[in-house]
């Protein structure tokens, strides 16, 4: 019997200038079964990543020589340039949204346990389908605007960025404001943009010393809770299997409860008239 080809391990490249930080990251990615090299600084990454292919960098952003900004503006001369986990302590928005311009796939603060990090590194490549980039219109840290392409990934990375900006913030809090985000943007990515990824979610978000605003404007013509059968809000407690039913056929989330829930977890919650733009508002003091 002809036994069956093995898959190839994924190679992951880690690039900082700490030895033992990348020695304290090779460990567990090994034990998970990944084949790991490293790179002390932006131009060693460069240089193996020419002479080797890899699916995936750890990237550090402070480094001498060349810092992973820089790095990552390089990676786009590279035919097939890998995804990129940006790693760092540095939250400022100057330097997260940078790393959104130069299309990081996602981003972890230090300091991170090893599980925290294999986990996140099985999530970004268990998605091969290439990640449209997301578009910086603003990039103040008091006023970032961005579009979003509408697939269901980008929640996910985005959030991560948008969490690094706040991490000032209590924990808590910034768990808050993270759920609250991902539920409103997954319904405009879902309703209003039709999980296409040609199509582009608006969002706004304001920082002032006593708030927390975001704006989400979908692609869609809107629509109305009570003319949607399959939405939490339009049903009554005995019909909510039947709702979850309909909303499972069309392949989306229980939209109805992600309302609920986010009017619980925020302090002011509106909609524009044709319900496909929505403000929510959450104070700090």
């Amino acid at each position: 019997m002809t036994k069956a080809a093995v898959a190839p391990a994924k190679r992951v490249l880690i690039v900082d200038d700490e030895p033992l930080i990348r020695e304290l990251l090779r460990v567990p990615l090994s034990n998970a079964g990944y084949e790991v090299e490293q790179a002390g600084d932006g131009v060693e990454g460069l240089e193996s990543l020419k002479a080797k292919s890899f699916d995936l960098v750890l990237l550090d952003i402070w480094m001498p020589r060349m810092n992973g900004i820089e790095m990552l503006a390089g990676l786009h001369s590279l035919p097939s340039p890998p995804r990129v986990i940006v790693m760092t302590a540095d939250h400022t928005p100057d330097t997260l949204l940078n790393a959104i311009r130069e299309e990081a796939y996602h981003y972890i603060g230090k300091p991170f346990s090893p599980s925290a990090l294999v986990e996140l590194v099985g999530k970004t490549l268990s998605t091969t389908a290439p990640a449209p980039p997301i578009e910086i219109l603003s990039a103040k840290s008091d006023w970032v605007e961005l579009l979003v392409p509408c697939e269901p990934n980008v929640v996910e990375r985005i959030q991560s960025f948008l969490i690094g900006m706040k991490g000032d913030l209590p924990e808590a809090l910034r768990e808050t404001i993270g759920q609250a985000f991902r539920e409103l943007l997954l319904n405009a990515i879902e309703w209003g943009g039709k999980l296409d990824p040609n199509r582009k979610v608006h969002i706004a978000y304001l920082r002032t010393k006593r708030m927390i605003m975001y704006r989400i404007a979908d692609p869609g013509s809107g629509f109305r809770f009570d003319q949607l059968p399959h939405s939490a809000l339009s049903n009554p407690a005995g019909d909510s299997l039947q709702h979850l039913a309909v909303r499972e056929e069309k392949g989306l989330r229980p939209g109805g409860f992600g309302i609920l829930l986010t009017r619980a977890l925020v302090d002011e919650l509106i909609y524009n008239q044709a319900q496909n733009e929505v403000v929510f508002i959450k104070y700090l003091s």
